[in-house]
């Protein structure tokens, strides 16, 4: 009968609407961030998230009234080097000038741990979160705070030393710890060494199973341990002992969309289970005394004062517990979140999809469109590639020092896949930034490059919009795939082979393009070299026309002069009021490169009449060159002798002359010369030489700058030399992406300081920004680097 009826019932499946509404958002953190909300993810932090490694949240009330300074500084150092030690990354929690850290510097957390300086620091419940942040305070977060920061970045995990719960005597006071209920709502396994001691244990598990929530033993007995103490007298419901099972505990609420988070009790180390029965009775006698003083009605200001009297009594041995417990739940926490990412990355990595997947379930393939509506626009536009990045790494041989490197059959190594392509990386760094500044700019970056109706497609825009990027510029091309650029490196990481296919970028048709910078008013325009001649030719002749200033990232040496057929098509117009191309950005291969085509090309470029009027009015003569030599002559680095050698390159291989002759076609060009430090060459003319705080400067040997004027001053010409930020080899991690990352500031710089360059000050301003976004990048792994969030803290824009 049975069988009869499952053949005649129809088998139900949940529609993809259905699912949507069911399912629970992972994280929420995107969402506050794109309403401006206060919280500064640390950079560590941020990158373990977005690449779903293990994270381990810390709550600061032990820091800011659990233990006295130093102590508690230098516990709440050892719990994060525990959450470490086991493979996580430590995300300690906490309030500071009205700002939420999920993630703290050691600068910060010596802040909130040193109340002796800082009185003012508060402890933090959901109560207190929205007026202590209105009010700019500095504050501890509690278990149920810390609770709900983490759940909103995605923090899977939380270690902390005890739970709080059902006080004693609540049935009168109705004194209940308001961690019981949050522990309803954040879906995270909270590890601690059960609830705190001086609570109504008993109570306490009743409640949390009158509220559903799942209370787990951990360890080789199903008691339930009491702070102090491995036994409290009462028993858990379930029992586990190892991370794997309480991270499959986790992931199945994952999988049921299930909101709630569980409680992992784990009991205090056996060498401190002898002191647990004198700690206790020193518990009951602090329990008295707070009745009898009223103590124990003062809410928030009952635990601290009862956890400092138990001290007290016991000579300071209770302290010494209260430190070991929480280093141990913050171990266990950080083996429990390494089994979860685990777990996590097997189970996404058994989808396979293939490149073209037409409508993916779930994929607003416009989803920038629909939301463009809110958003203000744009002051800077880059236009270029969005790729997806996939690099293959092969595994060294295991037990040698061999090198994996005739790779002709498949071989054991890692995989990786990222956002990438050069407009996207631009677009990111400059994006980051702008936003660190200020909320204001947030959106005053919008990046025009087309993606696929493919899963490729559906990853570069959920990237983009999780770091809070627009995606309004997106365009979707159906007919065509999203740009995928996959490698293949050795295991000392050379690069041994791989495949591009980035044709969907010379799909982009010029009217599409025109028709959303319409909708902006850029106050600069940025390109890359990935587009055809026909869109630069048009893209560059839009923007001379509306006087947009133009930026052009050469992107490599083949494809530097990809801009020349726009350059000549504007020299050959009526009247040329200025260089065809406002800024340009190539390495010092490229420049050859160009300057090589610019002379010999079919083009004949420097053929040109309005080459030689622009090199005619430049004036520069005898004294340019004797002020070159001297500066070739200064250090590439500081004022001494340096490995790198000195300037001589600027003479010896043509650079400054090859720049000299190109400002006819670029005004401002600013050379990446490498571990030597960049180049800036540029003239300044017109009414603009007259009003420019160069036409009052002069050559400045010392200063690493050449000042050149024409007699009649109409036209300044300004050679510099900016040092490079040194960077020990064995910090650099990455050099791919360090160039998009200088190119990205420089633009965010220009975008609300388009003058930069005419003020000795403020170019000096944007350079120093500018070098240190791409020090950040190569010290990290990213193409952009996080930290490129930060630098509000120590630079300015203006």
């Amino acid at each position: 009968m049975y069988l009869l009826q499952r053949r005649a019932t129809p088998l139900l499946r949940p529609t993809s609407a259905s699912l949507q509404c069911i399912k629970r958002p992972v994280s929420s953190l995107s969402a506050a961030l794109k309403q401006f909300a206060p919280i500064d993810v640390h950079p560590e932090v941020q990158d373990a998230l977005a690449h779903s490694r293990p994270v381990v949240a810390l709550e600061t009330t032990i820091v800011t009234h659990g233990m006295p300074y130093p102590t508690n500084r230098e516990t709440a150092e050892s719990v994060e080097n525990n959450v470490r030690k086991a493979g996580a990354v430590p995300a300690t929690i906490g309030l500071i000038e009205g700002r939420v850290k999920i993630g703290l510097e050691p600068r910060e957390l010596e802040h909130l741990a040193d109340v002796a300086k800082n009185p003012g620091v508060v402890k933090l419940s959901r109560r207190d979160l929205g007026a202590a942040i209105s009010l700019k305070k500095d504050g501890g977060t509690t278990c149920s705070t810390t609770l709900i920061l983490a759940a909103l970045a995605g923090i899977k995990v939380f270690a902390t030393g005890g739970l709080g719960g059902v006080h004693r005597g609540a049935e009168s006071t109705m004194d209940i710890s308001a961690d019981l209920h949050e522990l309803t709502r954040c879906p995270l396994g909270l590890v601690s060494a059960g609830v705190k001691s001086i609570l109504d244990i008993g109570r306490t598990l009743e409640y949390l199973e009158t509220l559903g929530v799942p209370v787990v033993s951990y360890g080789p007995t199903d008691d339930f341990p009491a702070f102090y103490s491995r036994r409290s007298g009462f028993k858990s419901p379930w029992r586990i002992d190892d991370p794997v099972s309480a991270a499959k505990i986790l992931y199945t609420h994952e999988q049921l969309g299930m909101s709630n988070g569980a409680l992992f009790a784990v009991p205090i180390p056996e060498q401190y289970e002898s002191v647990g029965e004198q700690l206790q009775r020193a518990v009951e006698q602090a329990v008295k005394e707070s009745e009898e003083n009223g103590v124990s009605r003062r809410g928030k200001e009952a635990t601290p004062w009862l956890l400092k009297r138990v001290g007290e009594l016991t000579a300071g041995k209770s302290l010494a517990s209260n430190i070991a417990l929480i280093q141990n739940t913050a171990t266990v926490g950080g083996q429990i979140a390494v089994a979860y990412a685990q777990l996590a990355s097997e189970a996404t990595g058994k989808a396979s999809h293939p490149h073209v997947v037409h409508q993916a379930a779930g994929f607003n393939p416009d989803p920038g469109h629909k939301k463009s509506t809110h958003l203000p626009p744009a002051k800077l536009v880059v236009i270029g590639s969005a790729a997806v990045d996939i690099t293959a790494r092969a595994d060294p041989v295991p037990g040698t020092t061999t090198v994996h490197n005739n790779l002709q059959t498949t071989t054991p190594g890692v995989i990786s896949l990222t956002s990438g392509g050069v407009g996207r990386n631009v677009a990111e760094a400059a994006h980051r930034i702008l936003s660190s500044h200020s909320k204001e700019f947030a959106h005053t970056t919008v990046l025009l490059s087309p993606v696929g109706d493919d899963v490729f497609g559906q990853l570069l825009v959920s990237e983009s919009e999780n770091i809070g990027m627009r995606t309004d510029g997106l365009i979707k091309v159906p007919a065509a795939r999203t740009a995928v650029c996959n490698m293949v490196l050795d295991s000392a990481g050379g690069l041994t082979g791989g495949v591009a296919d980035m044709e969907i970028i010379r799909s982009l048709e010029v009217s599409k393009i025109t028709e959303i910078i319409d909708k902006h008013h850029p106050t600069i325009m940025a390109m890359d070299a990935n587009m055809s001649q026909e869109t630069l030719k048009s893209l560059v002749k839009y923007a001379n026309k509306r006087h947009i200033p133009t930026f052009f990232e050469p992107t490599s040496v083949p494809k530097s002069t990809v801009i020349f057929p726009a350059v000549a098509a504007a020299l050959n117009t009526a009247s040329i009021p200025r260089a065809p191309v406002t800024f340009a950005t190539p390495n010092v291969l490229e420049l050859a490169h160009m300057y090589q085509e610019a002379c010999a090309s079919p083009l004949e470029l420097t053929a040109h009449k309005y080459w030689w009027k622009v090199v005619d009015d430049m004036g520069l003569g005898s004294d340019f060159r004797m002020e070159l030599e001297r500066l070739s002559r200064r250090s590439a680095v500081g004022d001494e002798p340096a490995p790198t050698g000195n300037l001589s390159f600027l003479v010896d291989n043509g650079i400054a002359q090859m720049a000299i002759n190109l400002l006819p076609f670029f005004q401002h060009l600013i050379i990446k010369c490498g571990e030597r430090g960049l180049i800036a060459a540029f003239r300044v003319s017109g009414e603009q030489a007259h009003n420019s705080a160069w036409a009052t400067q002069s050559s400045n040997i010392f200063a690493r700058q050449i000042v050149a004027r024409h007699k009649s001053r109409s036209s300044v010409v300004v050679l510099k030399h900016f040092p490079p930020i040194q960077v020990p080899e064995e910090k650099i991690v990455n050099v791919t992406g360090a160039g998009d990352s200088l190119v990205g500031s420089m633009l965010a710089t220009l975008s609300q300081t388009p003058d930069a360059f005419d003020n000795p000050e403020s170019l000096d301003q944007l350079v120093e920004q500018a070098q240190l976004a791409a020090v950040y990048t190569l010290q990290s792994e990213h193409a952009v680097s996080p930290r490129l969030s930060t630098l509000s803290s120590n630079e300015s824009l203006h």
